[in-house]
Formats: C-alpha cells, sequence, structure tokens
C-alpha cells in the first residue's frame, strides 16, 4: 500500500500521446512523461504503434527506471501513449500500471487513463458476464476493455469508443491509440481532469499539463473541452466530436488542480496555476494577517502561496527549510516511524533564517495531519518564538469519489478535531484556512466550472 510521506493527497495520474508525421516520438515520451512526473511515481509505461502491432512496455517506478532502456522498436514510432501512475484504484503492482492493452477480434487499443471511473464495478461484472477476464484491479483496464468490447459490436473504431464514453461514469481524461496509428483524446463531461494538446513541426501531442509540452518543444494549442472527443491522424486533428452526454451543472474540474496537483508551469483551462496560487496567499492574508516578522512556505507545494502571502503582507519572503532532493519516494518506507523519519530528513529548518522570529507558515492543505506537526515542532526546536499556519485550501471534510486518495472521512483531521483542537494537535500558535469563496476567487480566471465536494460535501458550490 502506498503512504504519503508529505500528507498530501494522492497526485492522479498522468497521460500523454503523441501522433507524428514520421517515426522517432520516443524522445518526445519520455521527455514529456518526465515532467509529468509529479502526478504519479509509482509506475510508468509506454504503448507504441509499430506495423498494425501494438507493443507496451509498463513497470514499478520512475520514469527514467523504467525507462533507463528501449527496445527497438520503440525508434520507429510515430503513435505513442503514455502513462505515469498513482494508485486510487487498485495496489501498487506491474499488472496494475498503465497503459492497458486490449486484444479483440479485428485488431487491438492501447488505454492511459487519469481519474477514477465510478460505475467500474458494474462495468466490470457486465464484461465478465459476457465472458471477458480481467488481468488487474484497475478501472483503466475496465475502460480499456470497454472500448475494446464496444468497437467488436459497433463494428467501428471510433463508434465503439463514442459508445463506451457514453456508458462511462466518473472523471476520466483518456488517451487512446489504435493498430493503424490513429490517436484518440477524450475528457469527460465534466471535465474533472485537466486534457490539452500541443503541436510542433512534426506532430500532435496529448498531455495531462501544458508544462510537458515545454520540455519537448511543442506549442500549447488549447485545452480539450469537456465532453469532446478527438481523432488524430499523421500528426494532424482530422475529426473532433461532443459527447451528447448531460453533464452535472454542480461539478466540473477538481479545484485542487489549481492548489497543489499540477505543476506551478501548467495552464489549465485558462488559468495560469502559479498565479492562482499567487492569488491564494495574497486572499489568504487579507482574509487572514498575522502578527509577524517572516514569511515562510513549506517546499514545494506551499511557495507560491507564500510569495503572495509576503506581497500582499510586505512581510520578507524567507527559506525556512532546506530541501534534500535525494530522499526516495514514500512508499518505500514501511512503518510510520521510518515514514516521519524521512520526513525530517527531507525538510530541515534553516536556523539562521527563522532564528527568535515570528513565522507566517503556508501549506497548500492538511489532509490526515500526520506531517505537519513535526514541521512546526522542528522550526520552533530551531529558535522560532511563534508559528502561525496559514493553509491556501480549506478544510478537506468530505471523501472524493472522482480520483483523489481521500478514502475516509475519519482520517481527515478536519472532522475529528475543532480548530483550537487542530492548533493544540500540530501546536502552532495559530492556524487558519482560507474561505473557500476565497480559493475560488483566487481561481475565477478558469474557464469551465469547478468541483469543490471535497471541502463543501454539496455538488453544486462551485
Amino acid at each position: 500500500m502506498t503512504m504519503n510521506m508529505t500528507d498530501k493527497p494522492g497526485e492522479e495520474c498522468a497521460v500523454l500521446g503523441l501522433s507524428l508525421s514520421e517515426p522517432g516520438g520516443q524522445e518526445y515520451a519520455y521527455n514529456g512523461l518526465i515532467t509529468l512526473q509529479h502526478r504519479g511515481q509509482e509506475s510508468a509505461g509506454l504503448a507504441v504503434v509499430q506495423g498494425g502491432n501494438i507493443f507496451c512496455k509498463k513497470d514499478r517506478g520512475l520514469v527514467s527506471e523504467v525507462f533507463s532502456s528501449f527496445p527497438d522498436y520503440f525508434d520507429q514510432a510515430s503513435t505513442l501513449v503514455g502513462h505515469t501512475r498513482y494508485s486510487t484504484t487498485g495496489d501498487s503492482v506491474p499488472h496494475n500500471a498503465g497503459p492497458f492493452v486490449a486484444e479483440y477480434l479485428t485488431g487491438r487499443i492501447a488505454l492511459a487513463h487519469n481519474g477514477n471511473i465510478t460505475n467500474a464495478p458494474e462495468i466490470r461484472a457486465m464484461l465478465e458476464g459476457f465472458g471477458l477476464r480481467f488481468k488487474s484491479e484497475s478501472d483503466s483496464e475496465v475502460a480499456a476493455l470497454l472500448v475494446a468490447y464496444r468497437i467488436i459490436k459497433e463494428k467501428d473504431t471510433l463508434s465503439g469508443i463514442i459508445k463506451a464514453v457514453h456508458e462511462l461514469e466518473g472523471a476520466f481524461s483518456l488517451v487512446l491509440a489504435d493498430a493503424e496509428g490513429t490517436l484518440y483524446a477524450v475528457r469527460d463531461s465534466n471535465g474533472f481532469r485537466p486534457l490539452c494538446l500541443g503541436k510542433n513541426e512534426r506532430g500532435i501531442m496529448v498531455a495531462s499539463e501544458s508544462c510537458a509540452f515545454d520540455a519537448c518543444g511543442f506549442e500549447f494549442i488549447r485545452d480539450v473541452s469537456p465532453g469532446e472527443i478527438l481523432v488524430i491522424q499523421e500528426g494532424r486533428i482530422r475529426e473532433g466530436f461532443a459527447i451528447k452526454k448531460e453533464k452535472d451543472p454542480a461539478l466540473g474540474l477538481c479545484i485542487f488542480e489549481y492548489v497543489y496537483f499540477a505543476r506551478p508551469d501548467s495552464v489549465i483551462d485558462g488559468l495560469s496555476v502559479y498565479e492562482a496560487r499567487l492569488r491564494m496567499g495574497a486572499i489568504l492574508f487579507e482574509e487572514h494577517p498575522a502578527e509577524a516578522d517572516i514569511v515562510c512556505g513549506v517546499p514545494d507545494s506551499g511557495l507560491d502561496a507564500a510569495i503572495g502571502y509576503a506581497q500582499a503582507s510586505s512581510l520578507p519572503l524567507v527559506n525556512g527549510f532546506v530541501k534534500n532532493r535525494y530522499i526516495g519516494r514514500s512508499f518505500i518506507y514501511p512503518t510510520q516511524d521510518l515514514r516521519l523519519s524521512a520526513v525530517r530528513m527531507k525538510l530541515n529548518p534553516l536556523r539562521a533564517g527563522i532564528e527568535g522570529k515570528r513565522v507566517v507558515l503556508v501549506d497548500d492543505s492538511i489532509v490526515r495531519g500526520t506531517t505537519i506537526g513535526k514541521l512546526v515542532g522542528t522550526l520552533k526546536a530551531a529558535g522560532a518564538r511563534e508559528i502561525h499556519l496559514r493553509i491556501s485550501s480549506p478544510p478537506f471534510i468530505h471523501t472524493c469519489r472522482y480520483g483523489t486518495d481521500i478514502d475516509s472521512k475519519e482520517s481527515l483531521i478536519a472532522n475529528r478535531m475543532s480548530l483550537e483542537e487542530i492548533e493544540k494537535e500540530i501546536g502552532a500558535d495559530s492556524l487558519r484556512y482560507i474561505s473557500l469563496g476565497g480559493l475560488q476567487r483566487a481561481c475565477v480566471s478558469c474557464q469551465i466550472p469547478f468541483c469543490t465536494v471535497c471541502f463543501s460535501g454539496e455538488e453544486g458550490t462551485s
């Protein structure tokens, strides 16, 4: 079981697709997946179309570990589908890694998926009743086999994909390729998870975040619209379709993409992630000023909001921690004691910057509350006089069924304790969260609605 060393929600997954006018896409795919590694560090995989066949290499580990070398057939690939995984359904084992290749009577497809298909158990039971057999516990394989089954029934690849998409519920950004080399990009009708398009002189890239384009020399074109299916062949977008499926007007893009999941150099649905986080920090100061001497951010996810808080308050921004970037991934630590020890090794307080100071400490979230108290304690042990904790998201009080690993209300500290009790538990002199309205105001430039159920519990607050 994966354990979050930093007590943050799981970083979803990343998907990537390439359609080029000529062979040689492995470098783009590798660099793109490396850039998207923050969205999932458990496993990585690439499927390539070659000579009417689909070949796939995937395994547990980081992109650089799984692809320390490439098979020869990758050299001639012009259509590729990639994935990095953080598990929200299924254990962290190799057979749950993406992409998934599904074979059927007349062909095969490769599919990569980001999100959580909420009716996957029902679809799995239906397909098993038809005689299909599954090799994993992943809802992504459910989607792949459903698409394959519908292609057979519809006798047409695009019609089969459209039919399958109508049956899927929940959050899904999908990238698919068939054995003829056609690439398909699909975003669910609510737009829960990001998906965007880039191009260069050689072709088209589809990726979870626009930062992948910068690393690969592609120009950002636009976001895939909620409820859109794109057909891409030989480096060109051939067709686009709207999914004729009723969307829930109360739901939309997961607002936590702007708070934590996405890289700050990405632009999602018209809004710069970095600029959104700066505004979160400024609104935090507006809502919850503090009598303090300096502002510090918790690396890395609290740094941008800390800049915004410091700018709005005119307090000095100080580096409060030195980050050891060579600490291994959290799931290799088998006990809570070792995970907390790793937290202390990963973030060491910088005494020279904080000793004798009243500190505003900015972080993006408190979920289970298992590690933030350790960080507060290390700052005080290093000489900080006071710690005023400011959080750039509201309290998590509800679980998420759309792909974030907040699985139990009882595990959420804001459900178990009052604000004053949490302050005492973590040792902060004060604790304040941005309001839901303040967070929405920080993200007001986003071009589609938000999902904020994990904060409000109400599907209709965005």
